[in-house]
């Protein structure tokens, strides 16, 4: 491989090299590799040369190696940053009063500071990154209250608890909402639709969850699919209440959330009153 340096397989990940006064051999996984060994007659100094461009030539193997993944690893992480600044940026814009319909490419990547081209890189068009702040803004609330659901409590604590968890989401999480109250009944029809699916899913996974709680077990599939829908769509006016409030409220904060709370247990009330 390099002069007249005698070797065997040596990989060039891992492992430890020493001279044995007769050749340099190379410790991998617990087997020793022969790697050099001088030729009869050959002056040590040459194969000992041998020795050290083969050992930098594995050295800088190794690094190549290292440098690639490292370099892989930042490309993944510079996108995933990207990604999060462009969404992030529209977000910013709708927090400054403009409806996403409003919004150009060019002002939300100036914002996100990135080129124009590197937009589409990561979605489609503007609809594409309107439907990933939509599921952004779905996802984890609907896991929360799953838990919520989930925990044992009795029915009334859940609907409380539940109803918590909503109001401090939105508190969290203003521009998501801002963004999804403006598109429920306006804009664009793809972010729309969008709205309604994820509306739906909430509905679908509290059905689902009040059947395994045997909660309402007199009402038909199509009737707790209904009252679940009542149920959400209560929640999303709610949530414009929260969204209009002033910052540091609490007392109307406070009136806000029970009237929300009497307003659910009115729909559950009446649905455990209905009659097929």
């Amino acid at each position: 491989m390099f002069g007249g340096l005698s070797t065997q397989r040596a990989e060039p990940i891992a492992g430890s090299g020493q001279i044995d006064g007769i050749g340099f051999t190379r410790r991998h996984k617990g087997t020793v590799h022969e790697v050099a060994r001088p030729k009869p007659g050959e002056s040590p100094g040459i194969w000992i040369r041998q020795i050290s461009a083969y050992t930098q030539a594995m050295t800088t193997a190794n690094s190549s190696v290292i440098e690639v993944a490292q370099n892989s690893i930042s490309r993944g992480d510079r996108k995933l940053r990207t990604r999060a600044h462009l969404l992030a940026a529209a977000l910013q814009l709708m927090g400054e009063g403009r409806g996403f319909g409003a919004l150009s490419l060019r002002e939300i990547t100036r914002t996100a500071g990135v080129v124009p081209a590197s937009f589409y890189r990561h979605f489609r068009d503007l609809d594409e990154l309107g439907l990933a702040l939509v599921e952004e803004s779905g996802v984890t609330l609907r896991r929360l209250l799953r838990e919520a659901r989930r925990t044992g409590l009795p029915p009334r604590d859940i609907l409380r608890r539940s109803v918590q968890i909503f109001r401090d989401y939105i508190n969290a999480h203003r521009l998501h909402f801002m963004f999804v109250a403006g598109e429920r009944s306006g804009g664009s029809a793809v972010i729309r639709a969008a709205v309604r699916a994820e509306e739906r899913h909430f509905t679908d996974e509290m059905a689902h969850d009040l059947r395994q709680l045997g909660l309402l077990p007199d009402l038909s599939t199509a009737t707790l699919q209904m009252t679940c829908g009542l149920v959400v769509t209560t929640m999303m006016n709610a949530a414009t209440d929260f969204l209009d409030l002033p910052p540091r409220q609490p007392k109307r904060e406070s009136e806000i959330t029970e009237n929300f709370i009497r307003q659910l247990r009115l729909i559950f009330l009446g649905a455990r009153a209905w009659r097929e």
